[in-house]
């Protein structure tokens, strides 16, 4: 068989059983169990693929995906998340679109604490979106920074997303991780420059209001006790992987203990919090899990059926430069990102995007890193963005899905400005891994 026949198989095969409502990694598995009785030998073939694909799912590279989920959940559950908001809040006076700011600030670092885009989008949505309104922000300006924030979570560290990626991709888990900080922090810059600009061209989204000052002994009490605690935990699961003194697998468990640590230290660690967490983590890490095992089999799939050599071999034949393939395959991460959530299209390109990358011989981490970039602007794309959508739900009464694209337009072009950044300069995504190394 033609290796078009055996994708056009394997595809058609995968959309039939989505459409009839299967789980996306159910749908994945199931067609390539069929494909596997095609393609090798009936049922030593599938015994061969089930058998990979559970040696890729007990990989110890893959350990830091429940410890950093678990992480996010005990920072969100305990009440360490709304504490530092809180005291970001207090902090900034009376600074024009105070309350924007204070959602990039305090996002950031509940991005880089949690790990979750849709985690942080619900806080930010309940704690930040009725605040802004009662002050008159206008709604654009109240959801859009939460929605670009809560991207975030994609590349900062710890990212569970950018180790599941580098996963699939085969490539270096602490360098792509590594990787994601510059771009990260960069990327958080953008969101308080357009938040700058639009409080500037249009002083009326975020009205002035009087705020109650916090003496000099206050803000040192709320930076010492509510927020410098929190990035000290940042600092030491970046720093120890900085250094060389932990693989990503052991700064997660340090970073989840730490955070542990700090919430006994509040008095807000307890039974109830502690099960909501681990049950919360436990969901995710076992879809996560199934993603792994659906897509070590496609991979499979597709070097034994002669798929993948032979769509690399169409693909390098074009009269097109590298940089050109690569703006095609980002073109394809967004036109997915429409209709997908970002596990499944992961489980789409990365078998294939990864080893055209390598015959383009690009860097893999800052593939990683502009891939990752693409899937971020995929949770906000309509129609079916999933943080649109977490968004709709923690929204005021009466906002539409079209204020709501509106709100996230600006910032998914930030995301683009620096994808473009990253193309043209590429240390942004390498030189952190470089020292590293």
């Amino acid at each position: 068989m033609e290796w078009y026949w055996a994708i056009a198989l394997l595809f058609g095969l995968i959309v039939v059983l989505m459409l009839l409502g299967m789980p996306i990694a159910l749908a994945f598995l199931g067609a390539n169990i069929v494909a596997a009785m095609i393609f090798m030998g009936g049922t030593l073939g599938v015994a061969q693929i089930l058998n990979s694909g559970f040696g890729a799912m007990t990989s110890f590279a893959l350990v830091p995906i429940p410890m950093f989920l678990l992480m996010g959940e005990l920072f969100y559950y305990t009440g360490l998340a709304a504490r530092m908001f809180n005291a970001i809040d207090r902090l900034m006076g009376n600074v024009p679109g105070r309350l924007a700011y204070v959602t990039v600030i305090g996002g950031t670092g509940f991005a880089a604490l949690s790990g979750s885009s849709m985690g942080s989008t619900a806080l930010l949505g309940s704690l930040m979106v009725p605040e802004m309104m009662r002050r008159g922000y206008s709604k654009y300006l109240s959801m859009g920074p939460i929605m670009g924030t809560g991207g975030l979570a994609v590349i900062i560290p710890p990212s569970a997303l950018a180790v599941l990626l580098a996963t699939l991709g085969r490539t270096d888990v602490g360098a792509l991780l590594l990787g994601g900080v510059i771009p990260g922090v960069l990327l958080a810059t953008l969101y308080a420059a357009l938040i700058f600009g639009w409080t500037v061209v249009a002083p009326d989204a975020a009205p002035a209001y009087s705020v109650q000052g916090v003496s000099l002994r206050e803000k040192l009490r709320l930076v010492m006790i509510d927020i410098v605690p929190m990035f000290v935990v940042i600092v030491v699961v970046i720093g120890i992987m900085v250094a060389g003194y932990a693989t990503p697998t052991e700064a997660a468990a340090v970073g989840c203990l730490a955070v542990m640590v700090l919430a006994v230290c509040y008095g807000a660690l307890s039974w109830g919090n502690f099960r909501q967490s681990v049950d919360a983590a436990l969901r995710v890490t076992v879809m996560a899990f199934l993603i792994i095992l659906g897509s070590a089999t496609f991979s499979n799939i597709l070097a034994f059926s002669g798929a993948s050599n032979g769509l690399i071999s169409w693909a390098t034949t074009f009269d097109v430069s590298p940089i050109g393939m690569l703006l095609i395959m980002i073109a394809i991460i967004f036109l997915l990102g429409c209709f997908m959530d970002q596990l499944s299209m992961m489980l789409l390109t990365a078998p294939i995007f990864f080893p055209l990358a390598k015959t383009l011989n690009f860097d893999l981490t800052w593939f990683g890193l502009i891939m990752l970039l693409s899937l971020e602007i995929g949770y906000t794309t309509p129609p079916f963005g999933l943080l649109l959508f977490v968004m709709k739900g923690v929204a005021p009464a009466g906002t539409t899905m079209r204020d709501i694209y509106l709100a996230a337009a600006p910032f998914i072009l930030c995301v683009i400005a620096l994808i473009a950044l990253i193309i043209v300069f590429p240390p942004i995504a390498t030189w952190l891994p470089s020292i590293a190394h």
